[in-house]
């Protein structure tokens, strides 16, 4: 596999994703001070089996007992963001044979999924007796039922034994849900079942792409259950100020810099417009997320997504960018960005209305030219904008090699990762930081880098005792510039034993500097200070291999003081990656800039005439794109014409 190939993107594409009429979320991303302020988790429904057998004896008192302490650990430790509501089955009455009609549809909402309130959460905990029978379907569709009616959900159970009330099948529920275009993962955990047990819990969690845990006992269901739920939550929504773009370049709406989401559909292309000024540079990008489908064939698992450029009277200003990836049915997501300088350039000599030179307005378009088989009809697309201006003194010299790394003898540090740029968990430096990882999933952490500071890491994945070519997963680890560019990269195969990934000591950047975008590689995308994004990824063993829990641990090294940085030419008032006070609305005129940010976007087409109001501030690419690994893994493949 070339070098090219694994220059890739990697990470969680857990967004909203439904076959039409699906709703988005309209939150502005502020991606200056913390782009991760903020964070949108999935609404999170847990289920508890309280049957009967949970009367069984444990360790802890009795299997009930270990429930509702797994339950409290993780209701203690849960983000204060998060939405998370509790059910049960088998509360209301007993097991006999007598009571099987009524049992079987013992199933009960206990707490609804609303913002995190621990007391009464840990107060519904309490109240439940395990008594009655196992009606694991029904209550999945209540479940199901409770939480929001689109976009990413989950749902954890928590069982000791076999649906005992079917119809319906809980496995056929599970497949219902997701053939219904309901965004909606399911994981499941199996507490001291047998074999049978497993196989069911393990197929329902596999018909939504979640994943199957076995507990063998409380102690281990301690561990297993809020880590469990800490990575349903990861599932997240997207988010952004609600734009619609135009099918062609007129009437095209003018948006600022920050972040936006619209829809795009198959071979579509949507315009937007973006008035720079002169001297600056413009960023561009678009994401689009898909979702897990299954039995995909490979050579029809393709999408494509394309960027161009054009003046302001739609000529073709040559700004052309494509980005493809294979294996989009694994729950990829795939983001395609653009630099355009043409607002550097003079116009030619004789050509002074030139609409592809100088300040003005431009328009970008990303058209969704190759599709997979599989996937809805519309898809959302995070749409993100920046400016920034040009400089009079660019600093020092570029930096051209990577930071050396130090290994830290302080401490480990427990963190949780988030599940996409956005919720990336924050590491304040230097340090061991370590965390748990379920086949399947993608995390990412992130470090902020000021003028002439570097960074450098290692990942050491831990042993998780299993064994066998049905266990075995892709690893991969990649660190992105603020601008979500790829700047290093590792992967291995992960057997269940310990694995290191450091690329031979290419996981790194080099010392932050503005001269280094003019290095012609990966390390000269080191040229802005702010939030640098490490990600790692988890790959899913084989059906039928087990989702055994992944130790992981980040060994971090920043070196470097701060220097000087560029001297821009217009000030910075509001910092590079904020949108600036006089940012338009998504969808308004061109023209004068109201006075502050609206925060009600049109969802109309605009006309618009050019403006030359100054914006300040610089694009994060948003989104989230999987990787080709070892084994089976997605390839994403960069061209560009300019």
């Amino acid at each position: 596999m070339d070098r090219l190939a694994e220059r890739c993107t990697t990470m969680a594409a857990l967004v909203a994703l439904m076959f039409g009429g699906f709703a988005v979320a309209a939150t502005p991303a502020d991606a200056d001070d913390d782009p991760g302020d903020g964070p949108r988790y999935a609404p999170t429904m847990l289920i508890l089996d309280a049957s009967g057998s949970m009367q069984r004896p444990d360790p802890a008192g009795t299997m009930m007992t270990a429930a509702k302490n797994a339950v409290r650990s993780f209701v203690a430790s849960a983000p204060a963001e998060a939405r998370v509501g509790l059910s049960a089955y088998g509360t209301g009455t007993g097991n006999a044979d007598a009571e099987k009609s009524a049992g079987c549809r013992d199933t009960k909402v206990l707490h609804p999924p609303t913002t995190l309130d621990r007391a009464a959460l840990t107060r519904s905990v309490e109240g439940i007796e395990a008594r009655g029978w196992t009606p694991m379907g029904a209550a999945l569709r209540q479940a199901a039922e409770a939480l929001p009616g689109s976009g990413p959900r989950s749902i954890v159970l928590v069982s000791d034994g076999e649906d005992t009330c079917a119809p319906p099948e809980p496995c056929e529920v599970a497949r219902e849900l997701k053939q219904q275009g309901v965004d909606l993962v399911l994981h499941t955990i199996g507490f001291a079942v047998d074999a049978a047990a497993r196989t069911q819990l393990s197929c329902m969690a596999q018909a939504t792409g979640g994943t199957y845990t076995d507990a063998a006992d409380g102690r281990a269901l301690a561990r297993t259950l809020p880590r469990v739920s800490a990575a349903a939550l990861r599932n997240y929504t997207a988010t952004g100020r609600p734009v619609a773009g135009t099918p062609t370049h007129r009437g095209a709406p003018v948006i600022g810099t920050g972040q936006y989401l619209d829809t795009i559909g198959p071979k579509e292309t949507r315009y937007y417009a973006v008035t720079v000024p002169a001297g600056a540079t413009a960023y561009f990008s678009g994401t689009v997320s898909f979702p897990r489908v299954r039995n995909v064939a490979s050579t029809r698992d393709l999408n494509v997504l394309e960027t161009r450029v054009y003046g302001a009277d739609g000529k073709d200003c040559n700004g052309f960018e494509f980005e493809q990836g294979t294996k989009a049915s694994d729950g990829a997501a795939l983001t395609v960005a653009q630099k355009w300088d043409g607002a550097t350039k003079k116009h030619p000599i004789g050509l002074a209305a030139d609409t592809c030179s100088g300040g003005g307005t431009y328009k970008f378009a990303v058209t969704w030219s190759r599709v997979s088989d599989g996937v809805p009809e519309r898809l959302p697309i995070e749409l993100l904008v920046g400016i920034e201006p040009g400089v009079t003194d660019p600093g020092p010299e570029a930096a051209t090699s990577r930071t050396a790394f130090t290994a830290s003898t302080g401490p480990e540090t427990a963190i949780a990762g988030g599940g996409s740029f956005n919720v990336a968990a924050a590491l304040p430096g230097s340090g061991n930081y370590v965390d748990t990882l379920a086949p399947g999933e993608f995390v990412f952490y992130r470090v902020k880098l000021d003028w002439g500071q570097g960074l450098a890491y290692r990942v050491i994945l831990g042993g998780n005792g299993t064994h066998g070519v049905e266990n075995v997963s892709n690893v991969r680890t990649t660190v992105y510039s603020p601008l979500r560019e790829t700047i290093g990269s590792d992967f291995s195969s992960y057997t269940g034993t310990t694995t290191e990934l450091s690329d031979g000591g290419k996981l790194g950047t080099p010392a932050v500097r503005y001269r280094n975008r003019t290095v012609p590689a990966e390390v000269g995308r080191s040229s802005l200070p702010g939030w640098y994004y490490i990600a790692v990824k988890v790959g899913s063993t084989s059906e039928g291999g087990t989702s055994a829990p992944v130790p992981v641990r980040l060994s971090v090294s920043v070196a470097g003081d701060h220097e000087p940085g560029p001297t821009y030419a217009t000030p910075l008032t509001s910092g590079i990656f904020e949108a600036s006070a006089d940012t338009p609305a998504a969808g308004a005129r061109s023209g004068p800039a109201p006075s502050r940010p609206s925060a009600v976007m049109s969802a109309g087409p605009q006309q618009d005439s050019g403006s030359d109001g100054v914006l300040i501030g610089v694009v994060v690419a948003a989104g989230v794109a999987v990787c080709a690994a070892v084994v089976g893994g997605v390839l994403w493949r960069r061209r560009r014409r300019s």
